[in-house]
């Protein structure tokens, strides 16, 4: 089916208090096993392209082309956004591109200068019937919305979603990037209070690091959003480590990035579940 655009998968989980998977593209075969998540379930998702590995593979146009088509050939509402760009022109080439959304990170900025740079791209991909995502920890804070410690206020969140015009917002509520062990603890008092105080999807990034009991405990509080990535990874890599080990002399790279590719489906579509287990049957979420 033709890609599904990110809002209307966000404002009919957020509609019915579930929540979307988010998870990040790393190779061609992790979006092939995200997209076979999302076909085994049947529910929505979201692939996410970061500036990160748009680096790695050395552009966007190639990475983003090959995942959209993988996206449209899902017989699952998929979405396909652009994670963490730092570079306006880099958004801007999502947009063109035909991303469903892009969030611009200018955490690194003063607030001025946030708000004038994420205007911008809001203007930009409006024009294009593209939504934006932003991230906010700390007004003017220089290490982002997930760095330890770093909350974000409901007070702030609100003025900076009125002058930006975002459609989403990334906020800082206990959880970090790159976790490796599940040991995070969500503020949930705090996510009801910024659910309260802006009317946009709330978004989790550094989801890795949170027990799956946690989520569901945040997405009943106000998140609809979750970021996974490095969780993925985890699953990629210990199946490869697994298997190399037990074959030495193995040298076809197909056999196991196969086996990890498989392991990332299967991961994905046990965590699809569970971000929506909060009501599992909802009808019109897996049609949004």
């Amino acid at each position: 089916m033709p890609l599904t655009p990110t809002l209307e998968i966000l404002g009919a989980a957020r509609e019915h208090g579930v929540g979307v998977g988010a998870f990040n593209v790393v190779l061609l075969e992790t979006a092939e096993a995200l997209v076979q998540a999302a076909d085994a379930t049947g529910l929505p998702i979201i692939l996410q392209i970061s500036e990160n590995c748009v680096a790695y593979h050395g552009g966007l146009e190639p990475v983003a082309r090959a995942t959209m088509a993988l996206a449209g050939a899902s017989a699952a509402p998929v979405a396909v956004h652009l994670d963490h760009a730092e570079s306006v022109d880099l958004a801007y080439q999502a947009i063109d591109l035909g991303f469903g959304s892009v969030m611009y990170d200018g955490a690194t900025l003063e607030i001025a200068d946030n708000i004038a740079a994420t205007r911008a791209v809001v203007a930009r991909a409006h024009a294009a019937g593209v939504s934006v995502e932003a991230e906010l920890g700390e007004i003017g804070g220089k290490d982002g919305a997930h760095a330890p410690g770093v909350r974000t206020d409901p007070e702030e969140a609100a003025y900076f979603v009125d002058a930006t015009g975002v459609d989403s917002l990334a906020v800082a509520v206990g959880s970090s990037h790159a976790m490796t062990a599940r040991t995070a603890a969500l503020d949930i008092e705090l996510i009801a209070r910024l659910r309260d105080a802006v009317d946009v999807p709330l978004v989790l990034h550094g989801s890795s690091g949170v027990p799956d009991q946690t989520i569901v405990a945040g997405i009943e509080a106000g998140l609809t959003k979750i970021n996974v990535s490095t969780h993925l990874n985890k699953a990629f890599t210990a199946v490869v480590r697994d298997m190399l080990a037990d074959d030495q002399a193995g040298v076809d790279p197909r056999r196991y990035i196969g086996r990890g590719r498989a392991a990332v489906a299967d991961e994905t579509a046990r965590m699809m579940r569970v971000f929506r287990s909060v009501d599992a049957t909802v009808e019109g979420v897996v049609q949004a």
